[in-house]
């Protein structure tokens, strides 16, 4: 009876602790946001009831900035949320760090981005790891921005570790997408063009005070003449944001984009990849890469080592 009272009272205090924290999360306090975040992406006791607490309705509006290394993705984010503090806007940046392929640690951990925001009342900064994951994401970015929905922000930004022809996720997650190009960038403009091409809504050539960058402008016009989404024609916004020029610009095409109707058009479509990779990692919970490598190290030396049958024997 003892041991059953214990239980009860136990399960009531966790109970308890979790509504209060997901109270501070709604109420935008910082240490509950962060908090909520840790227990979220670690999946420690807790997360699932978190999780379901969340209001999924949210209309903060996710912007995902891409592209490739050395674009200034992280410059071109630091004017951003200069831009919008100054307008007394509440900002949450999640900024994702690469990891090795092979032991998951982070190879740009100690990297320091947004320094002069480390303290500000109204910027609330994120690093989360890639653990592996190929499309410039973190495999707990759908859950960590949906907590940092269910708080009170007025943007919250995102941005990968690169772009690529497989580094396409951030379409699938953000409601406007930001790809942030070089002027030097136009050399590799076609084999990029059947990649990430499409999933711009708003095109980026930064740095462009250096030679070439209004012709490199207008090759990306010239690609993108005939392309519309649903009546959005993509613009081309030059910026160099070390000066934060051009960050007007691009804000309010931003604020263009999350006002059109192609935000609540694209709502399905975000919902529905979603829960579909929600359901993916849920049904390959119980695969263990460790024990597939163990596996492969066993067998790969025997002769009629058949990779496709490995695989169907692991159905």
């Amino acid at each position: 009876m003892l041991l059953s009272c214990s239980f009860v009272c136990k399960q009531l205090f966790f109970v308890t602790g979790i509504n209060e924290l997901v109270r501070g999360v709604n109420r935008g306090d910082f240490k509950s946001l962060a908090r909520a975040i840790t227990i979220v992406e670690n999946e420690l006791e807790g997360y699932d009831e978190i999780l379901v607490s969340l209001q999924t309705n949210s209309a903060v509006p996710v912007i995902g900035i891409t592209g490739p290394p050395g674009a200034g993705k992280s410059t071109l984010i630091n004017s951003l949320v200069n831009y919008f503090t100054d307008k007394k806007k509440k900002i949450a940046v999640v900024a994702i760090d690469p990891t090795s392929p092979f032991n998951f640690g982070s190879l740009l951990g100690d990297r320091l981005r947004l320094s002069e925001f480390f303290t500000h009342a109204e910027v609330f900064i994120r690093s989360l790891a890639t653990r592996g994951s190929l499309g410039g994401l973190c495999e707990k970015i759908i859950e960590v921005t949906d907590v940092l929905r269910n708080s009170n922000f007025d943007y919250i930004f995102v941005e990968t570790v690169g772009v690529g022809q497989s580094e396409v996720e951030i379409a699938g997650l953000a409601d406007t997408t930001v790809v942030v190009f070089v002027p030097e960038s136009g050399d590799d403009i076609q084999t990029m063009k059947s990649g990430i091409m499409e999933i711009a809504d708003i095109f980026v050539v930064n740095k462009s005070d250096r030679e070439g960058a209004d012709r490199f402008v207008m090759s990306l016009h010239h690609l993108i003449r005939a392309q519309q989404k649903n009546g959005w024609v993509v613009p081309v916004v030059q910026t160099s944001a070390t000066n934060r020029s051009g960050i007007d610009e691009l804000a309010n095409q931003m604020e263009k984009h999350i006002s059109s109707n192609i935000l609540s058009e694209k709502k399905i479509f975000l919902l529905a990849e979603k829960a579909y990779r929600l359901v993916q990692r849920e049904r390959m919970k119980e695969v263990s890469k460790e024990k597939i490598q163990d596996s492969i190290r066993r067998h790969v030396t025997e002769e009629d080592f058949n990779l496709y049958k490995f695989v169907k024997s692991l159905a």
